[in-house]
C-alpha cells in the first residue's frame, strides 16, 4: 500500500476523475477509489467527509480547465468563448454534465465561474434578473446539447449509413423535409450532427441588454 503521506487530495481528485471518466460515475465508489490508488478506503476519509464531498471536489476539478467568461466590450465573443470551451470540457468528461445540474455546487471554482458570467452580462448593461435569465438559458443550452450528443444511439461515422437503411420508412410525400433530410445525410454531403455553435450564436445574437 502506498504510504499515507503521499496521499493528497489532488491525487484523490485526479484519480476519481480518471476512474469516471474511464468507467462512468457509476462505477465510483469510496473503496474502488482507494484501490485505483493502492491505499486503505479508511485513509481517504482524512481528506474528505464522503463520497458527496468527492463528487463536489471532481465538479471542481473540471471547472479548472475552463477559462471563466472576461467581462468587456466584445460580450458575446468572451460568453461564446467560454461556453465552446466548457461544452469541450464536459464531453472530455461524460459524467460531468450530470453533476453539473443536479448537485448544488458551491465551490469557488463554480461560484467563480457563476460571477464571471454575471459580470460579463451586467457589465454589457444587463440588469442582474436579465443577466441571470440569460445565465440560465446558456447553461440550460450547454447542458442539452452535451447530453443529447452524449446520448445519441449512432456515432457520427455510423449516421449516413443508418440514414440510408432507414429512409423507406420516412415516405417523402408524408415527411419531405424529414425525408430530404434524410437522404444528404446518407448521401454523405450533410452530418446531421447537433451543432452547438451554431445554437450558442443563435442565442448570443438574440441576447439584448
Amino acid at each position: 500500500m502506498e504510504k499515507k503521506r503521499n496521499l493528497t487530495l489532488q491525487k484523490i481528485v485526479a484519480e476519481a476523475v480518471i476512474l469516471a471518466d474511464r468507467e462512468g460515475i457509476a462505477a465510483l465508489s469510496m473503496r474502488r477509489l482507494a484501490q485505483g490508488l493502492n491505499v486503505e478506503a479508511a485513509s481517504l476519509y482524512n481528506h474528505l467527509s464522503g463520497k458527496e464531498a468527492l463528487l463536489d471536489q471532481m465538479v471542481e476539478a473540471v471547472l479548472a480547465e475552463i477559462s471563466p467568461a472576461v467581462p468587456g466590450p466584445d460580450w458575446r465573443g468572451a460568453l461564446r468563448a467560454h461556453y465552446l470551451q466548457e461544452q469541450t470540457a464536459l464531453m472530455r468528461h461524460p459524467w460531468a454534465s450530470g453533476l453539473f445540474v443536479a448537485r448544488p455546487n458551491m465551490g469557488p471554482a463554480m461560484l467563480a465561474r457563476i460571477e464571471s458570467i454575471l459580470a460579463t452580462l451586467t457589465g454589457a448593461g444587463f440588469s442582474l434578473t436579465e443577466a441571470d435569465h440569460a445565465w440560465n438559458a446558456l447553461d440550460s443550452l450547454l447542458h442539452g446539447f452535451t447530453l443529447v450528443k452524449l446520448n445519441f444511439p449512432l456515432a457520427p461515422e455510423d449516421y449516413a449509413e443508418q440514414a440510408a437503411l432507414h429512409a423507406h420508412l420516412i415516405p417523402v410525400e408524408v415527411f419531405p423535409n424529414l425525408r430530404g433530410l434524410a437522404d444528404l445525410v446518407a448521401a454523405r454531403r450533410y452530418d446531421g450532427m447537433q451543432d452547438f455553435r451554431f445554437a450558442l450564436d443563435l442565442l448570443l445574437s438574440a441576447l439584448r441588454p
